[in-house]
Parts: C-alpha cells; sequence; structure tokens
C-alpha cells in the first residue's frame, strides 16, 4: 500500500509539468490589449464646469458641444466680421482641447473660400477665440488625452430697428 501511495504521489507531481498552460509573453499581451482598444472614442469626452453634474455620457456631450457652440458664436458675433463679409452666414472652426487643458481653434473655410480674405478672417477669429472657461480633456483609461472636433459657427444678423 505505502509503495502504491509513494507511486501515486510521484505521478501526480511528475504529471503536473503536462497541466502548465503556455504563458503569453507580455510583448503578445501588449499587442493583445493594444488591438482591442478603441482609438476612435474616448471614455469621458470634454467638459466644462457646466456639463459636470450630467452624468449621461451622451448629454453630456450634447452639453460641452452646446456650451462652446454658443461662446464661440457669442465671440464671434461682432460687426466686425458681419461688416466685412455680409454674405458668410456659417463657418466651422475645429476645436483641439490638449491634455492640460490648453484649447486650439482653427477656422474651417469652405472650398469656395477664393472670394473671401482667409488670412485676414482667421486673424479676426483666432484674436476674438479667447478667455474661454476651464476645459477639462477628454479621458481615455484614465488619462487626459487630446480631442479634435469640428463646430459649426452660424452668424446672426442683427435686426435693425
Amino acid at each position: 500500500m505505502k509503495q502504491f501511495i509513494c507511486f501515486l504521489i510521484f505521478l501526480v507531481l511528475g504529471s503536473c509539468q503536462y497541466f502548465e498552460k503556455q504563458v503569453p509573453s507580455e510583448k503578445e499581451l501588449l499587442q493583445k490589449e493594444l488591438k482591442s482598444i478603441n482609438w476612435k472614442e474616448v471614455d469621458e469626452y470634454p467638459s466644462v464646469a457646466d456639463c459636470e453634474k450630467i452624468n449621461d455620457k451622451k448629454q453630456r456631450q450634447q452639453c460641452f458641444f452646446e456650451i462652446m457652440s454658443q461662446l464661440i458664436q457669442e465671440k464671434l458675433n461682432t460687426d466686425t466680421l458681419s461688416v466685412l463679409y455680409p454674405e458668410l452666414d456659417t463657418i466651422e472652426v475645429k476645436v483641439t482641447v490638449f491634455p492640460n487643458a490648453t484649447l486650439k481653434f482653427e477656422p474651417q473655410f469652405p472650398k469656395d473660400s477664393a472670394t473671401y480674405d482667409t488670412i485676414s478672417m482667421d486673424s479676426i477669429i483666432r484674436a476674438r477665440l479667447i478667455d474661454f472657461p476651464k476645459v477639462n480633456p477628454a479621458i481615455k483609461r484614465g488619462i487626459p488625452v487630446k480631442s479634435q472636433f469640428i463646430l459649426p459657427v452660424v452668424f446672426k444678423e442683427k435686426d435693425n430697428k
């Protein structure tokens, strides 16, 4: 009986190597994880203080876009652009939010912008788009990341009453 128990223990200990699974290397695990990440989307969109209390991701994103559009429109609704370019009703502004919470604005002019002085318009727009409230950057896997989006800016005509 002792011999049988010793044989059984030897068999169990000797056969453990057959149950070992192949452990993937660190590089393989990293590549697998990198492929599983959707780099086109962020976990949390950029946000301003007014939108922080909203819990729903889509509603918070919509709130942020509405506030940013409104702020840009308020800053650009001055007589300068309306007088210089009365036929211009909408432009698109590319907004970049960097991980350190700084903002960059780049006007996107239409393809037929030959009728406009884009250099002059660009300088006017960049001069007006300053002093924005603090914007929290987008978050991807707990890390602040750079995000970009394009907002349409509609110029409102003032009523002459």
